[in-house]
Formats: structure tokens, sequence, C-alpha cells
């Protein structure tokens, strides 16, 4: 993993953690992740969002070449 997404990988981790859908769902971070369910709080969308466009970013030849955003 790139460094530039590594910060945001594990703030959205810690956040989906605290979350009710990790506590009492019980379900795993990639289903987490992956659903847009109410449980989830608007900070770890927004993380969430934020990390798959760093990610995007990374295939991007243009941003490989001018550099990823650290966000």
């Amino acid at each position: 993993m790139a460094k530039s997404c590594k910060g945001l990988a594990v703030e959205l981790v810690k956040c989906l953690s605290e979350s009710d859908c990790v506590k009492v769902e019980k379900k795993s971070f990639r289903e987490c992740a992956k659903e847009k369910s109410p449980c989830i709080p608007s900070e770890c969308v927004g993380l969430r969002e934020t990390y798959f466009t760093c990610k995007r970013g990374q295939l991007d030849m243009r941003a490989r070449i001018r550099g990823n955003k650290g966000y």
C-alpha cells in the first residue's frame, strides 16, 4: 500500500471498528466498508470516499507522475 493512503486506511479501520456495524451487527470491516447502511457514521462514510479516491489516484497515470494527493 502506498504511504499516501496508509494513514487514511488506518483512520477508516479505527472509525469502522467503533461503529455499530462492527460492534452490534458483528460484520467484518470489509462488509461494513462496502455497504451504505445507516449504522455507519457520516465521518466514516467521508473517510471511505476519501480513501477510495486516494486508491483510484494511484492507478491514474497522470496522478502517478504528479504524485498522489495526501488528503
